[in-house]
């Protein structure tokens, strides 16, 4: 929207005090950092060791395949905004990405829209892992004790959550300054996983590298038609065997 020019330039205190990466023009302003998880079912998990890492996950789900088939959860790419957005930031990344897709895709993954639908799968027992749901959704249950929140240690994906002043508005001023309250709460507050704007994040025993989506040009590159098709023909040939769509 803020490409098309549907937002209007705002410049303060506030916004000048934000990273490069998390303002794009003086028109697009974040104000959350939004960590991606993966959710483990506790009790399967309570007599193992919890894996640390994509690679770890991957190999236990490689070791113990009867288990996990059909108990595995992730996004419907071809349906979830979201789902495309950390899928192709992790694709980015690393080569694990396409392993772990694989390998849920031997499982028979089922696929889903939505993070809340993805988390109660595994709090009520009919899948172990859910891959990549928004962690503060996942820390905020009621019924957080069903599951580990898992922080990858080899990279934690970022989303930022972003605010602009649509070019229409009648009243921009009072816009700003809900702006500046967005910037200020985000610059002040600790979130729910690691420090705001830093670029690791603790834990408990070592710093994880932080794959913050950046705010930029470089977020149009897998909205171009043709990039967004190859990549879900990748990822169909890899995770599409014989499919379990979640309702």
């Amino acid at each position: 929207l803020v490409n098309d020019g549907h937002a209007q330039s705002y410049q303060s205190v506030a916004t000048g005090a934000l990273p490069s990466w998390a303002t794009w023009r003086d028109h697009l302003f974040a104000f959350t950092q939004e960590p991606a998880a993966i959710v483990l079912s506790r009790s399967y998990f309570e007599a193992r060791a919890v894996p640390r890492s994509r690679q770890e996950l991957i190999a236990v789900m490689r070791a113990h395949p009867d288990d996990f088939a059909g108990r595995v959860i992730t996004y419907d790419l071809r349906q979830s905004g979201l789902g495309y957005l950390f899928a192709t930031q992790d694709a980015r990344s690393s080569e694990a990405y396409w392993r772990l897709t694989e390998v849920m895709g031997q499982a028979k993954a089922k696929l889903s829209c939505c993070s809340s639908d993805m988390i109660d799968a595994v709090a009520q027992g009919s899948a172990l892992v859910a891959y990549n749901v928004l962690g503060s959704y996942a820390a905020a249950r009621r019924d957080a004790e069903a599951f580990v929140i898992l922080r990858p240690t080899d990279f934690e994906t970022v989303m930022l959550r972003t605010a602009f002043i649509p070019s229409a508005a009648q009243n921009p001023k009072d816009a700003g300054k809900f702006i500046d309250t967005l910037i200020q709460r985000a610059m002040s507050e600790r979130p729910i996983f690691g420090q705001s704007f830093q670029t690791t994040a603790q834990d408990g025993t070592q710093d994880v590298p932080i794959n913050r989506i950046r705010l930029g040009p470089s977020l149009l590159v897998y909205l171009d038609q043709y990039k967004r098709n190859k990549f879900l023909t990748s990822w169909e040939a890899s995770i599409l065997q014989d499919p379990q769509p979640v309702d």
